[in-house]
């Protein structure tokens, strides 16, 4: 555990924040630090919440956001005030936050029908403020409004409702807490026009906003591949403040049917950042061991070491599993679509060996780097069946279609090893039945892909370059 002597403010732009002051010879940790549960799908249940807030006091997490895109009453039916069941979930989530001293942040996002003007205007600022006042009277101090993913652009308008609430939020309520936002335009990229000025939308979102309101971003893109230093000030100097980064990993509602399962890579290692917050994946137990790295970024951004810190995440969580987990773990990091491009790339161990063996086909197809790809294969295989059997049911049941389509991945790849071996060695007519036999096999695993997905460029990217020999 830390020891932190001393405590201080830091002024985020004009937002007061707490932040723990490192003894000497200590980097600073980013003041405000937690998880997000911002992910569109299946929002997470009452225990799973709970977990998590045991899992933020663990890590020296200090805040948890509730932002289910998919709870009715958050976004879509946001005027309506919770159900009582729903309520007393919250007051359970609050307490639990409260006892773990890990700030429980309540947020709204109003924008798919937000009014701004008029008596239809101030009906909806009384609503919200309605909504606030509910959830604090459960306990909750801080609050966010979110104005992400939605297509109104009246920038002027968003930050003046945003104004307008926070400020009488604060009239109501002396002990009121931080204030966040999202903007419409909430990556760099659409911030700006081709030469690098801001957008009509950024220019009057940013100049309208208090400053004691913290602004979230997720960098260059929405999910982009990391933040550099250059890229946090370009952001920062866009709206004249520092700005919090709400990070795009281990979300993968994009694409469910792959697993993040690798570390948080390529943040930036200085500079001002007043917060950052994980958006997880729909799988709560799974999310944790990219959480876990983001923790041990978020703690010590100067000194972070993504593997380091994800083998000891896998250590910690998986136990005599470790090892098994971090192969599988290993070949699930990296998610790549048209728009998003994040994560350490799959499998490289695997990539190199049967890389190396296809290296100058077939001369350098020695024995050698047979058994080299073999072993790899067949420890992967191994792991996969212990993890079947042994992992707990509830991480088990979140893993089970990649699990079985790493079990076709490999079996094929065990295949293919066979296949070049028989070519290797001239045999005709066992050649052509083991294609056909990969073929088939590489066939059920493009079919299965959408249940399960992982190793594209590794053990998948193998069995094609093996099909396409002549």
């Amino acid at each position: 555990m830390r020891r932190w002597p001393q405590i201080r403010r830091l002024a985020a732009g004009g937002l007061a924040l707490l932040v723990m002051t490192p003894a000497a010879g200590e980097a600073a940790a980013i003041p405000l630090r937690g998880v997000i549960e911002g992910f569109y799908g299946t929002p997470w249940q009452e225990t799973q919440r709970l977990d998590i807030l045991d899992f933020c006091r663990a890590h020296q997490l200090n805040a948890y956001i509730y932002a289910p895109k998919d709870d009715p009453w958050h976004r879509e039916r946001w005027r309506e005030p919770y159900p009582a069941d729903k309520l007393q979930d919250l007051a359970q989530l609050v307490r639990r936050a409260k006892a773990d001293k890990v700030r429980f942040i309540f947020a709204v996002s109003p924008g798919l029908d937000l009014s701004f003007a008029g008596e239809a205007g101030e009906k909806d600022r009384a609503a919200m403020l309605e909504k606030l006042s509910r959830m604090y009277e459960l306990g909750v101090r801080d609050f966010a409004i979110f104005f992400d993913d939605i297509k109104d652009r009246d920038g002027a308008g968003q930050a003046a409702f945003l104004n307008d609430i926070r400020r009488d939020m604060a009239a109501r309520h002396k002990d009121f807490g931080i204030f966040l936002t999202v903007p419409t335009e909430y990556c760099r990229q659409d911030m700006v026009t081709p030469d690098g000025a801001r957008k009509p939308y950024t220019d009057a979102f940013a100049k309208t906003l208090s400053k004691d309101i913290l602004v979230l971003y997720t960098g260059e893109g929405v999910v982009p591949p990391g933040i550099t230093q250059d890229e946090l000030q370009q952001a920062d100097a866009l709206y004249g403040r520092p700005l919090g980064i709400w990070w795009n990993y281990p979300v993968n509602d994009y694409m469910e049917s792959k697993l993040a399962l690798g570390p948080v890579t390529d943040l930036p290692r200085g500079g001002n950042i007043p917060a950052i917050f994980f958006n997880p994946m729909k799988y709560e137990a799974l999310s944790k061991i990219a959480l876990a790295t983001g923790a041990a970024y978020a703690r010590d951004p100067q000194n972070y070491d993504p593997e380091r810190a994800w083998q000891q995440a896998i250590a910690e969580q998986y136990g005599p599993l470790h090892e098994d987990m971090a192969r599988f773990a290993d070949h699930s990091q990296h998610l790549e679509n048209d728009w998003a491009k994040i994560g350490r790339p799959d499998g490289e161990a695997l990539r190199q060996k049967t890389e190396a063996l296809l290296q100058d086909w077939p001369a350098g197809a020695t024995e050698e780097r047979f058994a080299a790809a073999e072993e790899e294969i067949q420890a992967l295989s191994a792991s996969c069946r212990r993890l079947q059997l042994k992992l707990p049911k509830h991480v088990r049941d979140e893993c089970r279609p990649q699990l079985l389509q790493f079990r076709r991945i490999l079996a094929a790849d065990e295949t293919a090893l066979a296949l070049l071996r028989a070519k290797k060695a001239g045999q005709s007519g066992e050649r052509l039945a083991l294609h056909r036999s990969l073929l088939a096999q590489y066939r059920s695993i493009k079919e299965k892909e959408g249940m399960g997905r992982l190793s594209e460029t590794s053990g998948v990217a193998f069995i094609e370059r093996v099909l396409a020999l002549p």
